[in-house]
Order: structure tokens, then sequence, then C-alpha cells
């Protein structure tokens, strides 16, 4: 019996070129794998000199489970940290990004900047 490798031939290219184009993407990402520490990360905006020093934004708040797992009031879903970068991959905050500043302390990237958007680790 003979098969026909012209058929499946061209899935194996295209997929070697998708394997190839997730590393190009993940090798550009600067920086080594990590996690981040589990607990609630409480989210707020700035306040101002006349009222509260900040603003508490719940939505936008989500609690780190497990390795590389979150939960937010909205589901569930996976991040990535390399470095000093936290991506959100799936899940309802997918797509979002996060600088972190210091241990417990990171800020949601807007327009490829740090945003005013904080969230920090919730010391039980």
């Amino acid at each position: 019996m003979t098969r026909d490798f012209t058929r499946i031939a061209p899935l194996f290219v295209f997929g070697a070129v998708l394997a190839g184009a997730g590393s190009i993407a993940l090798a550009a990402t600067p920086g080594p794998v990590g996690t981040l520490q589990r607990g609630p990360y409480a989210c707020e905006l700035p306040g101002d000199a006349d009222g509260p020093v900040g603003l508490t934004q719940p939505d936008a708040g989500f609690s780190v489970q497990s390795a590389s797992r979150y939960s937010a009031p909205q589901g569930s879903g996976v991040y990535l940290r390399r470095g000093n970068t936290v991506q959100m991959t799936s899940g309802p905050r997918r797509g979002e990004s996060y600088a972190i500043v210091s241990d417990g302390f990171m800020r949601r990237v807007e327009n490829g900047r740090s945003g005013k958007l904080r969230c920090v680790l919730a010391k039980n």
C-alpha cells in the first residue's frame, strides 16, 4: 500500500512554521519564566488630594491560585511571567499585561507603558 504524502506534507510544513513562530515570539519576551506570589491582588486607580489615596476597582482585582493560574470575579485563566512582565494568556484578562514594580506590586500596561491602574498583593 502506498500513501499520498503530497496531501499531508503541507500540514507538516505548516505545523513547523507555527512552532517556529511561537518560539520567536517567546524569545522576544525578556527575562526568565517565573511566577507571581499567591494570593489576592487588590487593584485601584490613584485618588486625589481632596479624597481617598486610591479608588478601589473591584472588577479589576484577581487572585493568583497556583503557579500560573489566576481567578477574577469574571472567571479564571492562565498567566505567563517573563522577567518583570506578566501577560494574561487566557481567561477574562486575556491580552492584559502588567509591569512588576516590586514584590507584590504591579501596574497594568497601557499603550506600551506602565498605566495608572496598580495592583497590590493583599496581605492576610
